[in-house]
């Protein structure tokens, strides 16, 4: 059976929005038509008529599915050194009450809409909700060490976590440039020459990292120190950290870069002479919720790089819910426009995941999913705009 939906707006992504568009789906959710208006009346279709504007499913291009039972714990705007410890002396719990949390958010991340995520992840623990789940999983295997020595364990283990994983989308990635010793970097780099291996990492979340780049300066001295990691083997850089790390990862792969709120525009235009696929990924509830701040974001625009959106986990953020971060970028920077942002959280997401030949934008032959976003003012969101999952 074929369904008809219509709205005020169909946004297909990869073409210009059609005014009282019409959506033909069938029961598998396999988009078989578009219609404008005109050509949908001259058929007399049954149409599903409804206000808003209908967009394919959200990607969500960065999230932690593993951190959801630490939701509600930690309190506001408390710096991310803060929350790391937080993170390091709360994550661990009974695995029954894990899975629990990961199911729930799995769910919650359906029903708002999102038929794909890129999921960071420290251990296998997530396979078992990543296989039942509806939604398209990518993992990225996080591996963290500071201390070269250890470099070469930590690298096997995370190996072995990919095998867990079996036939499900996996890449092993570095955590960030503070976590992350050369050793590691080289491990990863040479891993990637072999292995389809798209490659995300946390950056510059906070200025304390430049500084430790650039000076060997700053809070995460006390912070290595606390944890017992001799920092005798680092050397300042005298840059940020961004292009400190940048020519280490491979050339061969596709690399996310994550949260990017102390990037600035001599770290783009260093990022612009090599030869890098680059996407920037935002997380501004995120972003929020630990520090308080936002990246530039008309910098990367103005630079013409792909973007995404994420959500981060629910350690960090009150919901996973896409249309809520586009709605705090569209509040915090005015002159963005729906017609973007939707691309960023849709079709760029899909892109780098290279599934954007079955989902990412409204066009036949493609299973994108649909969702109606309502409480528009036109083509643009508000304050007030609601998703509602429809296919």
């Amino acid at each position: 059976m074929v369904n008809y939906y219509s709205a005020d707006y169909i946004f297909p992504v990869t073409s210009a929005p059609i005014k009282n568009g019409v959506v033909a789906v069938d029961g598998d959710g396999l988009v078989t038509e578009i219609y404008t208006a005109i050509a949908a009346d001259k058929l007399g279709l049954d149409i599903k008529r409804m206000q808003g504007i209908i967009v394919p499913g959200f990607v969500n291009s960065h999230c932690h599915l593993e951190l959801s039972h630490l939701r509600g714990r930690f309190k506001r705007e408390q710096g991310l050194l803060n929350f790391i410890q937080q993170v390091i002396a709360n994550r661990n719990a009974a695995a029954d009450n894990i899975v629990q949390a990961m199911q729930q958010a799995d769910e919650e991340m359906y029903k708002n809409g999102i038929v794909a995520v890129g999921d960071i992840s420290n251990q296998s623990i997530s396979k078992s909700v990543k296989k039942a789940s509806r939604l398209f999983y990518h993992t990225y295997i996080e591996t963290l060490c500071f201390k070269p020595d250890d470099a070469k364990e930590v690298f096997r283990n995370a190996i072995e976590i990919k095998e867990k994983f079996g036939e499900l989308s996996t890449s092993i990635v570095p955590h960030a440039p503070y976590s992350v010793c050369k050793e590691l970097f080289r491990f990863i780099a040479h891993f990637c020459k072999t292995d389809q291996n798209p490659i995300s990492i946390h950056n510059q979340e906070t200025e304390e990292e430049n500084k430790l780049y650039r000076y060997k300066t700053g809070e995460f001295i006390g912070l290595y120190k606390k944890l017992g990691i001799s920092l005798d083997f680092f050397r300042p850089q005298a840059r940020n950290s961004l292009q400190s790390i940048t020519p280490l990862l491979p050339p061969e792969q596709r690399i996310l870069l994550v949260h990017n709120i102390y990037t600035n525009l001599k770290d783009i235009y260093f990022l612009k002479r090599l030869d890098k696929d680059i996407t920037w990924c935002f997380c501004p509830n995120a972003n929020l919720y630990i520090g308080g701040r936002l990246p530039k974001v008309e910098l990367f625009i103005r630079e013409g790089f792909d973007i995404t959106v994420g959500t981060d986990s629910l350690a960090s953020n009150d919901a996973l819910c896409i249309l809520s971060e586009l709605k705090t970028l569209h509040q915090h920077f005015p002159s963005l426009k729906f017609a973007d942002t939707i691309v960023w959280a849709t079709l760029n997401g899909a892109r780098f995941l290279k599934i954007d030949d079955t989902i990412g934008s409204i066009e036949k032959g493609k299973k994108p999913g649909l969702n109606l976003i309502t409480r528009t003012d036109g083509m643009e969101l508000t304050a007030e705009s609601e998703v509602q999952k429809l296919v």
